[in-house]
């Protein structure tokens, strides 16, 4: 059974829009071929790059990645700019882009020009091909400055290298890990994903002939794996050595994803591995009963009709940190301060209140934070408080409850930006029943 649910799962994490993504890549490669290259080609000169391009995107992706080749000659003219060359470049590009699509919003952003169509954005960099293959490109700020190059094709290169060698379950993986991150909030870029999951096969190869029979153990493996990295700034990425920025800390919450996996190894019936397998990744996991997708993209199985998902109203690609809390109060006195549920995991008493806030956001502002309160057990669904709706903070990042009956609760707060979802955390609220 675990074989079959996790080729479903492979399936449902498939990008959903790829004829929209390949228009949007093709439309703007054709206009710029039109301007640049005196050509009428919807493929030459560009390049998807990025975890689209690596093949290693899932569902609902929003952020997409192209490189546009341009003709030495543009360098040769753009890099003779006195003020700021780069931006020039970039306004150039964007006019372009905008000529094509002129309805839709085109902005210059350091280095890529940014076109977005609604539930996801394409960024274009306007790059020049090099004798070694690789690509230069300009930054536009701080004054502007053309001393940056990438190497994209060997990064691709050498994923689909160890992919091969590894049966498929390098990209397979990968997929799956992105699932695992946008549910629990781990912070963790595609390419950073990307790079942790290639070192794994690339040093292991007990995997090399398996597959999705094999995947409980391999799940439970690779998040041992990721667990067990070092905390550093960066690591290097496959191919090409560029350095990935590490955004926020993965470990702890790999550590506990690992745990749950072999919680699930060793369950002794199905509908229980499934529970827990869909605790590790979410709804795009596929239930026992059905064996395809159930909702939250139509919504989690055993939810009341008034709770919303944050999948259900915007993208979701976790790319920063957010940690909340909470304080806990009795008759205007101070008891105590909760952040981690699985260290300490008090049952709460009646009457008391509770403040939730924000512990540590390294999103870049200006942002919308959401929080969602989630009643769970038979009291709730007797009061008819099973609640779940999105709520819109209020510029305090602070949420005010009481503890008004038992029950394992949760509250979850998420963190949108240019109406994606970046960040989120969940917190447990369990409530004594008397």
């Amino acid at each position: 059974m675990s074989s079959t649910l996790f080729e479903q799962f492979r399936k449902n994490l498939a990008v959903a829009n790829q004829e929209d993504i390949s228009t949007s890549y093709a439309e703007i490669t054709k206009r710029l071929n039109k301007d640049y290259w005196d050509s009428s080609s919807e493929t030459a000169n560009s390049l998807q790059v990025g975890s689209y391009g690596r093949q290693t995107a899932i569902r609902n992706v929003s952020d997409l990645d192209m490189i546009f080749e341009l003709p030495q000659k543009v360098f040769d003219r753009v890099s003779e700019v006195q003020n700021n060359g780069p931006s020039q470049l970039l306004q150039e590009i964007r006019q372009s882009i905008k000529a094509r699509y002129p309805n839709t919003k085109v902005n210059g952003d350091g280095q890529v020009v940014v076109v977005s169509f609604g539930k996801y954005v394409v960024e274009v960099l306007p790059a020049f091909l090099q004798m070694d293959g690789s690509y230069r490109y300009g930054d536009s700020n701080n004054g502007g400055s053309w001393n940056n190059y990438c190497l994209p094709r060997k990064e691709i290169s050498a994923v689909n290298e160890v992919n091969k060698r590894c049966n498929r379950n390098l990209k397979r993986v990968a997929k799956m890990v992105r699932a695992w991150k946008n549910v629990h909030g781990a912070a963790m870029s595609g390419m950073l994903i990307d790079t942790l999951v290639y070192n794994f096969f690339r040093d292991n190869t007990d995997y090399d002939q398996k597959s999705y029979g094999s995947y409980p153990e391999l799940v439970r493996d690779i998040f041992s794996f990721l667990a067990n990295r070092p905390e550093q700034q960066y690591w290097l990425a496959p191919g090409s050595n560029s350095r990935v920025a590490t955004k926020g800390k993965f470990q702890r919450k790999a550590k506990k994803a690992a745990a749950k996996a072999q919680e699930a190894l060793d369950a002794d019936n199905e509908k229980t591995k499934q529970r827990l397998w869909r605790e590790i990744f979410g709804p795009l996991f596929p239930s026992v009963q059905t064996g395809t997708l159930s909702k939250a993209f139509e919504s989690y199985a055993e939810a009341s009709n008034t709770e919303q998902y944050i999948e259900d109203e915007n993208p979701v690609d976790i790319q920063y940190e957010l940690e909340i809390g909470y304080d806990v109060a009795y008759a205007g006195k101070h008891e105590a301060r909760i952040k981690f549920m699985e260290k300490t995991f008090p049952w709460l008493k009646l009457g008391r209140n509770l403040e939730f806030f924000v512990v540590d956001c390294n999103v870049p502002e200006p942002y919308e934070m959401l929080w969602k309160v989630r009643n769970v057990g038979l009291l709730a669904e007797k009061k008819n408080q099973i609640r779940g709706e999105l709520m819109r903070d209020a510029g305090r990042r602070r949420l005010t409850e009481r503890t008004s009956f038992g029950g394992h609760h949760f509250v979850e707060c998420y963190v949108l930006k240019d109406n994606v979802c970046v960040a989120r955390d969940r917190i447990e609220v369990p409530i004594e029943l008397s």
